[in-house]
């Protein structure tokens, strides 16, 4: 299928606003690999899909949407996977963190990993996943107490 020259560059702009925070967002709910893949998956789809998608009000939390179902698939029967920490590199990092975030509910990971790892601000995590902030909230909540536990931190 041709495009046009306006189809191309739209699709380029909305890749370099959006790929990154795909990726995070992907990685946060699926694993490193997989939210990795999924993020390439689910730009290919956008592309052959922009017509419709461009016009959508929330076109990347339609490819996140995306992305999120196609990656799912391929963790039919394992959960999420994050790389363990090295402490001799991270040392700031508590080295059961990552099989504690593994062990989170989705919904929980997704939301504590994209405030409190990659910084994004309640309304970006509510928009991209098209939930309230109040439910962003209570996530994160849920999800931070239950890691402080898994970690040995209670306070």
């Amino acid at each position: 299928m041709l495009r046009s020259k306006t189809d191309i560059d739209a699709f380029r702009d909305f890749v370099t606003e959006s790929e990154a925070r795909l990726r995070q967002a992907l990685s946060a709910t699926l694993g490193t690999q997989v939210g990795r893949d999924a993020t390439a998956d689910a730009l290919g789809y956008a592309w052959e899909n922009w017509e419709r998608i461009a016009s959508m009000d929330n076109p990347a939390g339609y490819v996140y949407t995306v992305g999120r179902d196609r990656g799912r698939k391929s963790l039919r029967r394992n959960r999420p996977f994050f790389y363990p920490t090295d402490p001799a590199r991270l040392p700031w990092v508590e080295p059961s963190l990552p099989s504690a975030l593994e062990a989170l509910p989705d919904r929980q990971r997704e939301v504590v990993v994209l405030l409190h790892c990659y910084q994004w601000s309640m309304s970006e995590v509510a928009e991209l996943l098209e939930i309230t902030k109040s439910t962003v909230q209570n996530h994160a909540e849920r999800g931070i107490a239950k890691l402080r536990l898994a970690i040995g931190a209670e306070s």
